[in-house]
């Protein structure tokens, strides 16, 4: 892979990672459509995912902070009830200890509707690892899932914004947002635009669907890293490639940035439908690409 592929790689990856037109199924179609050979599997798709996820990082650093110590706070008091349910076993009734509430302030609450969505992702992310890689490896997929994304849109542009944020969403609401990033999973199939649609038909404030949406993408993408990068060995790519892939994965990351502040104003405006077509235009030019 050139440095000039792996620019438009990036390019690819920043762009629609966040607006809700799927980067996964982008980065099959045009790997196809260039002729980019990469040797390490998904590797390269890996790595600009990491790119974006430091965009979120930059992009919305006062809630990653809250949520990194608050998370810390949840496992302090989980242990602390541990030794208050084992002191109490041998307490009389006068000197038992009150349990901690682990979930007591906003952001707590904001951590454990993220862990929730974790759950059903990754349990869905490791058992179709394989069913996704070949269907990456295609363009009908990924044409037929940008169809889909093209309905999801459309959906999310008739939702009328709910009131639901951090301290009133549901845990079953969360793992159902789970499910759809799981789904998301399948090339062609937007992350964001699956998410952010499942988060307004659950009663989210539009805001805080995005929000949502690009907060619970950070342990998925991480798993998803932890997994491909556990076997990988610098000696796998050639050094000439390492410079491309490092590039390729800063420009994933300016991009997404910028894009991430386009997506706060589109949402507000109901302008989905814009994307839809274009999905439904590119869905519909795979699908005839595999075909003819």
């Amino acid at each position: 892979m050139s440095i000039l592929e792996a620019i438009i790689m990036g390019l690819i990856q920043g762009l629609a990672e966040f607006l809700p037109i799927s980067s996964s199924g982008h980065l099959a179609i045009f790997k196809q459509v260039l002729h980019i050979e990469v040797e390490t599997g998904l590797l390269f798709d890996v790595l600009l995912h990491l790119g974006t996820l430091i965009a979120i990082f930059v992009a919305f650093w006062k809630d990653v902070r809250m949520l990194i110590y608050e998370g810390f706070c949840i496992v302090g008091d989980f242990f602390k009830n541990i030794w208050y349910a084992v002191s109490n076993l041998f307490a009389d009734k006068e000197h038992k200890r009150e349990y901690v509430k682990m979930a007591a302030t906003p952001y707590r609450r904001f951590v454990m509707l993220v862990i929730v969505s974790t759950i059903p992702t990754g349990i869905i992310g490791i058992l179709f690892q394989d069913m996704i890689e070949t269907a990456a490896a295609g363009i009908l997929i990924p044409g037929i899932m940008l169809l889909v994304t093209g309905v999801l849109l459309l959906v999310a542009d008739h939702v009328d914004s709910g009131t639901l944020t951090e301290e009133t969403a549901s845990y079953p609401k969360a793992l159902l947002l789970g499910v759809a990033q799981g789904a998301a999973t399948l090339p062609g199939l937007s992350r964001s635009g699956t998410t952010i649609t499942a988060g307004l038909l659950s009663g989210f404030e539009r805001s805080f669907a995005v929000r949502y949406s690009f907060i619970m993408s950070i342990p998925a993408v991480l798993g998803a890293a932890i997994l491909e990068l556990k076997d990988f060995e610098p000696s796998m790519v050639a050094s000439s490639e390492l410079l491309a892939y490092a590039v390729g994965t800063a420009v994933a990351a300016a991009v997404g940035y910028i894009s991430i502040k386009t997506m706060l104003v589109l949402v507000r405006g109901k302008k989905f439908k814009y994307f839809s077509f274009y999905c439904f235009l590119v869905g519909a030019i795979a699908i005839g690409a595999y075909i003819i």
